[in-house]
């Protein structure tokens, strides 16, 4: 008797959905949601600024069709600190209340803003590079890699049926001046990846990026000729090149004073976390009409010409601080994004009406070095990860197809360039087309944003944010205290770090939510009776005992 045949069908596993509200045929507002069985993963949250049209407005992810979709994360994991990859979550996280999973560094940045705009900070957790963690259905391995700011890092995602790398910002950078070089032998030990979704910024540049060690030693050689007063404009949040301006200026035996509230915050949370400790202590920029001209080096915001930082206030003689003079030099140690021509034109152009000399890498090409890799980078990662597949973004389309045409050469597959919108369906295979979400462009003025992001009554507020380590004995305050008044309140620092250090001794509280309601209340007391009046008090703990 004939047995009936048994064809054995191999299992289909279920699509991995890969959703891209942002950072997809466009440079900045990076925002991408991983889904698995009714799951959602986001991962960065950040924001453009429109050079382009009137105004400059800033721009932000549209996630109006996610409810409409069904859709609210899990959690939201940080990739690393710059604005293209965070600035947008204060506006859009209280839509979805779900966990935040960011390094250190960057959730020290989350916790000032999130307290700056009467947000609670409980969401925020935090993991150290290349720690792994669950969220939802997946389970994410963070892998360190070097970028222009510390704790950057590659996402694993994995679930029980896919393996996906998604590599947000990265280089190969043999000297990296803050945090280590990306390990070649932890990607290795990844191989083969079925999908990578990868960085395509510098796909179109041939050769190897520039080391910010190569940076730091033309900066210094470049302020060494300068004669007058020396301003160096970069991004706040590239504490590499703070780091390098800061030891360039004590090279050339100049003062350095900080121009610009976000590079002030930026400096202080990356000192309270250990990072700039040989950090020379700032002249106020309100003393540095007291120094010599060539004793000046002054590090400000406005690199990318945005008309209220402060290159664009000096170019204009509108600093209240500073008034440049023939014979000064600006030097912008930063790239030009796209769209930002005309903006950074217009600023160098007053610079240069006035007789002050304007320094950028279209002079002196090692002025500054990108942080996303080149060509040979991405082949030679590639060779690391062995993929399979790749999805290309972060990037215009253009660098997107070179991206791809590269991946093609080395026997990557890989034929779709996402752009924003697109709700794709990965089945371990092929890449396929769920459905495409219309997004309405979310454009708020600069003025605007800034009084929706930041209440009214955060001008007359005192932030407070407390690094603490509890052990058998207790909580005990670590590195820097964050304190930061309102304008035109003085506060004796010293006096506040002395009386929270007692409250700490006689504390009882194991839980810190219990000991930041308590603190706090004493705190407004003890101001109170200082003579301190200031309108609302921010008071922030984190715990960095597994830090």
């Amino acid at each position: 008797m004939n047995r009936p045949q048994v064809q054995i069908r191999p299992r289909q596993r279920p699509p991995l959905d890969i959703l891209f509200l942002g950072g997809c045929g466009e440079i900045g507002m990076n925002l991408t949601l991983y889904g698995h069985a009714s799951s959602w993963v986001a991962i960065d949250c950040g924001m453009a600024l429109r050079q382009d049209l009137p105004g400059t407005p800033v721009q932000m992810p549209d996630i109006a069709p996610l409810v409409k979709e069904g859709i609210t994360p899990d959690a939201l994991v940080i990739t690393h600190g710059h604005e293209d990859h965070i600035g947008a979550i204060t506006w859009l996280w209280p839509h979805w209340g779900c966990a935040i999973w960011a390094t250190p560094l960057v959730a020290a940045m989350l916790r000032y803003r999130f307290s700056e705009r009467g947000l609670s900070t409980h969401a925020i957790k935090t993991f150290q590079p290349g720690e792994a963690f669950e969220a939802g259905e997946f389970t994410l391995r963070s892998l360190p890699v070097t970028h222009s700011i510390p704790e950057s890092c590659a996402l694993l995602l994995t679930t029980p049926a896919h393996r996906v790398l998604h590599t947000g910002d990265w280089k190969i950078d043999p000297a990296p001046l803050l945090g280590p070089a990306s390990s070649e032998e932890a990607f290795r030990a990844l191989a083969p990846i079925s999908l990578v979704v990868g960085d395509s910024t510098n796909a179109m540049e041939p050769g190897h990026s520039i080391s910010e060690a190569v940076v730091a030693e033309t900066l210094k050689n470049t302020i060494a000729q300068c004669k007058g007063r020396v301003v160096v404009s970069c991004f706040a949040s590239n504490l590499a090149r703070i780091h390098a301006t800061a030891q360039a200026a004590q090279a050339c035996g100049r003062r350095i004073a900080i121009a610009g509230r976000a590079m002030q915050r930026m400096i202080q949370i990356a000192r309270v976390l250990g990072y700039l400790t040989d950090f020379p202590t700032p002249v106020p920029m309100k003393d540095i009409g007291y120094l010599p001209k060539e004793e000046v080096l002054v590090l400000a915001t406005g690199s990318q010409g945005e008309p209220q930082a402060a290159v664009a206030r000096m170019a204009q003689q509108r600093h209240r601080d500073l008034d440049l003079e023939p014979g000064d030099s600006v030097i912008f140690s930063s790239k030009i994004i796209p769209g930002n021509e005309e903006a950074i034109g217009t600023v160098c152009k007053a610079l240069r009406l006035r007789d002050i000399n304007v320094l950028d890498e279209q002079h002196i090409p090692t002025l500054h070095a990108s942080g996303h890799p080149a060509q040979d980078e991405l082949h030679t990662f590639y060779t690391w990860v062995e993929p399979q597949h790749l999805l290309p973004v972060h990037g215009t389309l253009e660098h997107q197809q070179a991206h791809l045409t590269l991946a093609n050469a080395m026997e990557i597959q890989g034929e779709h360039c996402p752009v924003d919108g697109e709700w794709l369906q990965w089945n371990g295979q092929h890449i396929q087309l769920h459905k495409t979400l219309t997004l309405t462009p979310r454009l708020m003025e600069q003025q605007q944003a800034h009084r929706q992001g930041v209440r009214r009554r955060t001008r007359h507020a005192l932030t407070v944010i407390v690094p603490l380590r509890s052990d058998l004995n207790g909580w005990q305050r670590v590195g820097r205290t964050v304190i930061d008044p309102p304008p035109g309140i003085e506060l004796d620092e010293d006096g506040v770090l002395d009386w929270l250090d007692d409250r700490l001794a006689d504390a009882t509280e194991r839980d810190i939510d219990d000991l930041r309601h308590r603190l706090l209340h004493a705190l407004k007391h003890w101001l109170f009776d200082n003579g301190v009046t200031v309108g609302f008090v921010h008071l922030d703990l984190f715990d960095v005992t597994h830090a």
